[in-house]
Formats: structure tokens, C-alpha cells, sequence
């Protein structure tokens, strides 16, 4: 059977010719989660873009999985030159507009977090589980990718070292809830790790009263602190993806503390970190600016801390540009089980 997927028309001209690379490599790992190994080919008819593939007949929990790709507008069978349209939407656990309602300056691209979530988690034994995944950002800030994680239903614990980035993060996430009449609790919670205080607030909440009451939560936790602290924070509950958008070296460098470091040094400290963070099989996926950090070198940085980096083809061309000074591109990888 022969599918064509219509995508998402996005509104950056330039950054259009990327989305059909980047759901390509998305929809090709999600595929093959689904032990569904086909060529994907990038069509266009008029003015819209299509992925398009054949494959056995997908069964409708299939077709409801695929749904949740990034940047899929229309699910259709082709039969001929004719699209019959699927009747398959997504389905989010919380109201689709929570990553996109917080506008700030240097703000990450919700749909760009939603393909590396999409991606990360489909290189994963936990793709299918019943149970929700817990997601990790280690550097945060005010909460992008961790608000796409829950649009999934997944868990998710933010790190950062900006307290009042991750007060407007909470107070918005905060509205969020009481303008959707979600049933949620809130508790500030201070740690001490590694002989520091580390501040944080956790959020639980459900998709609905009922929920809520039979004990089928999610949570959300912001912690204030170094992203070298991400193991200690978890130890209890590691996470399963790590996700993250790398400073790009611009407007703002990565920190220590107070002052600035090398890309080198923040993630010669952090990825042991990082790495006992995760659960055995779970996986890594970053985003950074190959203008300020090469990928090779990050590759080799990954293997050296005990990552597998993944090499299919269609993970590797994904650089493309963002504005003048930022070339962006995505590195994906997983933490063998031992």
C-alpha cells in the first residue's frame, strides 16, 4: 500500500526546504519503530509538500502514532495519482498550543523539539510502552521542550541555571493550568546536591478530574541549578530522552556558573552526568550551531562518554540555517543496555 503524508506549509520560506529533510529523518524513525524499513521520497504537488512510502497496510493504532509526527497536515492512502484522505488526527494529552503561547527573544522551535522528541524516543525500546516516558532538558531554559514532551503525555524535569527564566517558565505553565481547568497540584521543593541548595518547583497534573483522582498523572519539574547536576536531581527516576538545544554560541555562550566556558569544557563535565541520567536504552538528542561546535567533534565526544551515536542516512543531513550567524544541526544518539 502506498501512503503520502502532506506537510505542514511553514512560514519561513528559507527553513521550508529543512522541515522536508528533518520529517523525513522523523517519520523514517518512527517508521521503523514499527519494523517498517521502506524508502521515503519527498514529493511536491503544487504549492505542498509530501512524504511519501509503501508499506504493508497500517492498522489504525499504527496510523494514530504516525499522527503525532511534527509536521504532518493530512494522512492519505495513494491509489494511482489519488489521495483518498485518512481520518486520523493527533492526539495530545494537553491542549496543542501549550509550547507556542510564551513568546520570547531566542525562543526554541516548538516543532523542531516535537521532531526530536518524535525521533529520539522511536530510537528507543520505550517507543510502545503503556507507561508515560520521562524526558529530561538539562539546560532548559524557559521550557520549550519540555512543554512539546507533555503535548506527548510524557513526563518531564528541566534544568537551568537562569531562576528567573525558570520563574516565568513555571508562572506561565501555572496559568496554564487554571485557564484549561486542569486538576493539578503545585509544591516548591528544595535539594541539597553535592553540599549545594538547589530550588525547584514540581507541577502534577491529569488530562482530566477523573484521572486525576484514580492517581493517572503527569508531572513537570524546573530546577535551578548546573546541568552537571542532572544525575544527582534523577537518581530516583532516570529519565528516559534527554533533550536539547545547545547554546548557540552568539548572543549566548555556555556557562559555569557565573562565567562563561567552552562547548568543549560544559560538555567534557556534563555528559558523564547526562549519561547517568538515562535509562539503559534510552536516548540523546541535541541541537546546536555547527558554526561554534563541529559535529564530528560531537560525535567523538558522545562515543567517548559512552553513547552510540546513530549513523542511519537519514539521521545525518539535517544542518540547515537559521539566520546569519547560526548554522543548525542534530545529533542524535543512544545509551546501549548493558
Amino acid at each position: 500500500m502506498v501512503y503520502s503524508f502532506q506537510l505542514w506549509r511553514h512560514p519561513n520560506i528559507h527553513y521550508r526546504e529543512a522541515v522536508q529533510r528533518l520529517s523525513r529523518c522523523e517519520l523514517f524513525c518512527m517508521l521503523r519503530s514499527l519494523s517498517i524499513e521502506t524508502v521515503i521520497r519527498q514529493d511536491t504537488v503544487g504549492a505542498a509538500f509530501f512524504l511519501t512510502f509503501e508499506c504493508r497496510p497500517l492498522s489504525d493504532g499504527e496510523l494514530a502514532f504516525l499522527a503525532g509526527h511534527s509536521c504532518i497536515a493530512l494522512m492519505a492512502e495513494k491509489q494511482d495519482d489519488l489521495l483518498r484522505p485518512l481520518p486520523v488526527s493527533p492526539s495530545f494529552y494537553l491542549p496543542e498550543e501549550l509550547p507556542e503561547v510564551l513568546k520570547y527573544k531566542g525562543k526554541t522551535n516548538p516543532t523542531l523539539m516535537r521532531m526530536m522528541f518524535n525521533t529520539a524516543l522511536s530510537l528507543t525500546p520505550f517507543v510502545r510502552q503503556d507507561a508515560p516516558v520521562t524526558v529530561l532538558d538539562p539546560l532548559c531554559g524557559r521550557g520549550t521542550g519540555l512543554f512539546c514532551a507533555l503535548l506527548s503525555g510524557a513526563n518531564a524535569v528541566g534544568l537551568d541555571l537562569d531562576g528567573k527564566d525558570l520563574k516565568e517558565a513555571s508562572d506561565y505553565f501555572s496559568r496554564f493550568l487554571k485557564l484549561n481547568r486542569l486538576k493539578h497540584t503545585f509544591s516548591p521543593v528544595s535539594e541539597t546536591v553535592r553540599g549545594r541548595p538547589v530550588s525547584g518547583r514540581v507541577f502534577r497534573f491529569a488530562a482530566s478530574k477523573e484521572a486525576f483522582s484514580r492517581g493517572d498523572v503527569r508531572f513537570l519539574s524546573f530546577f535551578e541549578g548546573d546541568t552537571a547536576l542532572a544525575s544527582s536531581l534523577l537518581k530516583k527516576q532516570k529519565a528516559h530522552l534527554l533533550l536539547a538545544d545547545l547554546p548557540y554560541g552568539v548572543q549566548h555562550a555556555p556557562q559555569s556558573g557565573p562565567k562563561p566556558e567552552s562547548f568543549e569544557a560544559l560538555l567534557t563535565r556534563s555528559l558523564p552526568a547526562w549519561r547517568a541520567a538515562l535509562h539503559p536504552g534510552g536516548a540523546l538528542a541535541l541541537s546546536f550551531n555547527d558554526l561554534t561546535f563541529k559535529r564530528c567533534r560531537l560525535r567523538s565526544l558522545l562515543a567517548d562518554h559512552g553513547f552510540s551515536p546513530v549513523d542511519l542516512p537519514e539521521c545525518l543531513n539535517l544542518s540547515h540555517d537559521v539566520e546569519q550567524a547560526v548554522h543548525r544541526d542534530l545529533i542524535f544518539a543512544t545509551l546501549p543496555i548493558i
